[in-house]
């Protein structure tokens, strides 16, 4: 990675889920104080704060989130920058708060997301939602991301001969992840049975395939080497931090079966890393509906195209696989508040190369990777994180 060296030093987050009695301020207060106190820093060390939230606006009337968040966190006159990228806005929050430290221009910056989801009706939120994709030539005419998946899902079944049953696959996995994570929305394993006799909510999707609407709020403190070693006994480092984007309409692309921006995406990471997917201990990836998840397997390389589903059939994704994929519970289990989803997918990983992750630690976790995806695959960001001195 270009630039100075850049460390996580602290992270933090809400609990995911339905936050009735809390507001989204609330959240990512809750959140920061949480990453704060773990770094072991003061509030007047922080240089600057970026904020990764998709629709604040829609969803509960407030916008101005930068100024939101320093205000409530009482550290003014900090700058303070909201960034949207629909639900891949924490990831890139997170590479602005990389590119500011690595540049030399801080050395200690706050980042966070957050997103307040479930005080709207369902069709609100799935309007909110559908701005992430071509607004005026799919949702408009009906296409929401559930309809949107559910096209990649039967390509992907049509040309790779990939199941129901393996995609429902992903879901059990995952919530057995979520069942061992106290942060998780969904804290219970679910069953094949269950998932296969879930009702349909755009075929072959069914209900257990897809993410819920969530409350929540994650956040973390980058700093450069020197301050890191000051005041850090078990860091973090970034090595590789990269973005890529691909055409807003599923329609335009040249494939369904696999998102051309995850793949330069992760080819560019490794690049900076010097790293293969094969080096990967531990990862966190986009798994709105079960089949992004499998998908996602494909074009970050971890398992060869069109094999995903036989790779998560023979538990190549389970913790103790040769690839653990979404120790948090991921979207699907541990909730998906759209704006937090990449930090938490930072703060999953910081605590799996600390050794902090409880019941759910991958046993001798070195390096591990994130996946942020946002709309369909228009924006997708990737992550590599080691664990330091």
């Amino acid at each position: 990675m270009k630039g100075k060296k850049v460390f996580v030093i602290g992270a933090g987050m809400s609990s995911f889920g339905e936050h009735w009695s809390s507001s989204l301020r609330e959240l990512i207060v809750d959140a920061a104080v949480k990453a704060i106190a773990d770094s072991k820093i003061e509030g007047k060390d922080l240089q600057a704060i970026y904020g990764g939230c998709m629709a604040s606006g829609q969803l509960t009337g407030q916008e101005h989130i930068g100024a939101l968040i320093a205000d409530y966190l009482g550290i003014n006159p900090l700058p303070s920058t909201r960034l949207e990228a629909a639900c891949a806005s924490g990831s890139v929050a997170l590479r602005n708060g990389i590119m500011a430290i690595a540049s030399g221009f801080y050395d200690v910056v706050a980042v966070g997301g957050v997103e307040k989801m479930t005080e709207v009706s369902t069709e609100l939120a799935s309007t909110a939602l559908g701005g992430a994709g071509d607004e005026e030539w799919e949702l408009f005419n009906g296409a929401t991301f559930p309809a949107l998946y559910a096209l990649m899902a039967r390509r992907h079944m049509l040309e790779y001969g990939t199941t129901e049953e393996q995609m429902a696959m992903v879901a059990v996995k995952n919530h057995a992840n979520g069942a061992k994570n106290p942060f998780a929305q969904y804290q219970k394993e679910i069953t094949l049975k269950q998932v296969m006799e879930s009702a349909y909510v755009a075929s072959p999707l069914k209900l257990f395939d897809c993410s819920p609407l969530s409350d929540g709020a994650a956040a973390v403190i980058l700093a450069s080497e020197e301050f890191a070693k000051k005041i850090c006994e078990k860091p973090v480092e970034f090595i590789a931090s990269s973005q890529a984007s691909d055409t807003i309409a599923l329609a335009n692309r040249k494939s369904f079966t696999s998102l051309k921006a995850t793949q330069v995406a992760s080819k560019e990471a490794f690049t900076q890393s010097g790293l293969k997917a094969k080096d990967i201990d531990v990862a966190e990836v986009h798994d709105c509906f079960t089949i992004a998840e499998l998908m996602a397997m494909e074009d970050i390389g971890f398992c060869e195209k069109g094999k995903s589903g036989k790779f998560i059939e023979a538990g190549e994704t389970k913790i103790g696989g040769s690839i653990p994929v979404n120790t948090s519970g991921g979207l699907k289990a541990c909730g998906h508040p759209v704006g937090a989803t990449g930090v938490k997918q930072v703060v999953e990983l910081t605590w799996q190369l600390r050794g902090d992750a409880n019941g759910r630690q991958v046993k001798g976790a070195e390096i591990g990777l994130t996946h942020n995806v946002g709309g369909s695959g228009a924006t997708s960001v990737i992550h590599i994180l080691k664990k330091a001195f």
